[in-house]
C-alpha cells in the first residue's frame, strides 16, 4: 500500500469510555484505525452515557486533553441535565456543539483526509461543513440514530407541519452537503435515499459485535454474574441490558412479568442505567414484582458473563422509534448465542435482521401480552429456543464481525483517496486539563 497520513477527525459527542451505545462504537473504531496505521484526533464531550452523570477524573466545565490507544482525545465543556427530556436534552446537545467549535476550528489546521461526523447530533453538522469546505476536507456523516424524524414522532418536538417541514427540509440539505454519508441498517440506508442523499455517496457502515470478547459460554462454564444473583439451571432469565429511557418503553416488561409471576422459573433482569429506571423500579417495588430485579451497568470485562447470563434476551422498542433507530444491544445479543424475542414492526431494520437472523421471535410493539405469550412460549421449547441462539451466533459470525466490518470501511476511505501509512502508534493513556 502507499504510504501517506491517513488523517482522520472525529467529531462526536459521545466517545469511549463509555460502555453501551454510539461510545463504545467510536472508541472500538478508532482503536482499530491507530492499530492500522491512522492519525486520529477525536473531537467529544466528558463520558456521561448512559447514567446521564459526568464520572470522577473527568470534568463537564473544562476542556481537556488525553492520549488514547494512540489518538489524541479533546473533550469539551457540556451541560449534563440529571432529567435528559424534551427541551433539556436539544440544550444538552447544543451546549456541545457551541463549546467544540473552537477545537474544531483550531484541527482544520492539522489537516485531516476526512472528517467523520455522528450523529446525532445532527447540530454539529453545519459547522463541520462550513469549515470542512475551506479547509479541503472530505465530510463524513455519519447517521446512528435519525433524531430528528424521533423528536416529532415522539412528541419531544411539537408536531406542527410547518416547523416539521421546515426542519426536515434542513436536515436533509445538510445531509446532501456531505462527500458521504453512511448508516447502520439497509432500512437506515433507505431513509437516506427518500430524505434526498444520491446512491453513490451513500454508504452502509453497521455496527459490529467482537466475536472474541462476546462468545457463547460452553455448557457447564461457570457464569459468576448468574451464580451470585442465584439463579440456578432451572430458571429461565429474560434479560434487557442497555439504556433505560424513553425510547424502549420498558413498561411492558414490568407488565409481562406481572402477567408471568405465576410461573417462577421465569424470571427478569434490568441492567443498565437511564432516565427512566429509578421510576422502573418505583413501580417494580409497589407492584410487588418480586421475579423482576435491576442491576447497574456492568463494566466491560463483566460483559460476557452479563449477555451469557440470559436464556433469552429482551429487544424492547416503542412503536414510533422501532424503523428510526438499529439498536446497538442487538450485535452483542446475537453474538452471545442466545435466543432474542425482539418488539418490531415490519419494514423496520430490527425486524429485517431477526428475520435473516432467525434468532427467535418477532412481536409487535408496546403489546404486554404478546410479549407476555411470547416469552412463555420460549420458556417451554428448549430446543427451539437453543436452535434460536445458534442461530442468532451463525448470524453475528457471518455479519456482524468487528474486523470483516472495519475492513469494509477501510476500503471506502481508500476509495476517497486516502492513503494510509501502517505502522505502530503509541498505546498510552493519559489526561490532562487544558
Amino acid at each position: 500500500m502507499k504510504t501517506g497520513s491517513g488523517k482522520v477527525l472525529l467529531y462526536s459527542i459521545n466517545f469511549a469510555p463509555e460502555l453501551t451505545g454510539i461510545g463504545k462504537y467510536n472508541g472500538e473504531m478508532v482503536r482499530w484505525l491507530t492499530e492500522q496505521g491512522y492519525r486520529v484526533r477525536v473531537i467529544t464531550a466528558p463520558p456521561y452515557y448512559p447514567q446521564w452523570k459526568v464520572p470522577e477524573g473527568y470534568s463537564a466545565a473544562r476542556y481537556a486533553r488525553e492520549e488514547w490507544h494512540g489518538a489524541r482525545i479533546w473533550r469539551c465543556p457540556v451541560w449534563v441535565p440529571k432529567q435528559a427530556s424534551g427541551i433539556k436534552r436539544l440544550l444538552h446537545l447544543f451546549s456541545f456543539a457551541v463549546s467544540s467549535v473552537p477545537v474544531l476550528f483550531l484541527q482544520m489546521f492539522w489537516r485531516p483526509d476526512i472528517l467523520f461526523v455522528v450523529e446525532p447530533p445532527l447540530m454539529l453538522s453545519p459547522m463541520a461543513l462550513l469549515l470542512s469546505k475551506p479547509f479541503r476536507v472530505k465530510s463524513w456523516l455519519h447517521v446512528q440514530d435519525f433524531e430528528v424524524d424521533a423528536a416529532f414522532e415522539l412528541g419531544i418536538l411539537p408536531d406542527r407541519p410547518w416547523l416539521k417541514k421546515a426542519v426536515t427540509r434542513f436536515e436533509g440539505w445538510l445531509m446532501r452537503s456531505f462527500r458521504i454519508v453512511s448508516s447502520i441498517s439497509q432500512p437506515m440506508v433507505r431513509r437516506l435515499q427518500a430524505k434526498g442523499v444520491p446512491e453513490e455517496r451513500i454508504r452502509h457502515f453497521p455496527n459490529w459485535a467482537d466475536l472474541r470478547a462476546i462468545r457463547p459460554l460452553a455448557e457447564g462454564e461457570p457464569n459468576g454474574l448468574r451464580d451470585g444473583m442465584g439463579f440456578g439451571p432451572g430458571d429461565i432469565v429474560c434479560l434487557y441490558s442497555g439504556n433505560m429511557g424513553e425510547k424502549q418503553g420498558l413498561e411492558i416488561v414490568l407488565d409481562a412479568a406481572e402477567k408471568l409471576r405465576e410461573h417462577p422459573r421465569i424470571r427478569f433482569v434490568l441492567c443498565g442505567d437511564g432516565v427512566a429506571k429509578a421510576n422502573l423500579a418505583e413501580q417494580a417495588r409497589r407492584r410487588g414484582l418480586a421475579n423482576v430485579r435491576f442491576l447497574p451497568l456492568q463494566p466491560a470485562e463483566r460483559l460476557n458473563e452479563l449477555l451469557n447470563m440470559a436464556d433469552i434476551h429482551m429487544l424492547i422498542q416503542k412503536r414510533k422509534s422501532s424503523d428510526l433507530v438499529m439498536p446497538s444491544k442487538l450485535t452483542g445479543m446475537l453474538a452471545s448465542g442466545k435466543a432474542v424475542i425482539a418488539t418490531a414492526e415490519r419494514e423496520t431494520a430490527v425486524h429485517a435482521v431477526m428475520e435473516q437472523s432467525r434468532a427467535g421471535l418477532l412481536i409487535p410493539p408496546e403489546d404486554p401480552d404478546a410479549l407476555a405469550d411470547g416469552l412463555r412460549d420460549l420458556a417451554e421449547r428448549e430446543a427451539f429456543r437453543k436452535e434460536a441462539g445458534l442461530a442468532a451466533r451463525r448470524y453475528a459470525e457471518e455479519k456482524l464481525g468487528y474486523e470483516a466490518v472495519m475492513q469494509a470501511f477501510h476500503q471506502s476511505v481508500t476509495e476517497l483517496g486516502v492513503q494510509v501509512a501502517y505502522g505502530s502508534n503509541d498505546q498510552s493513556h493519559s489526561v490532562k486539563s487544558v
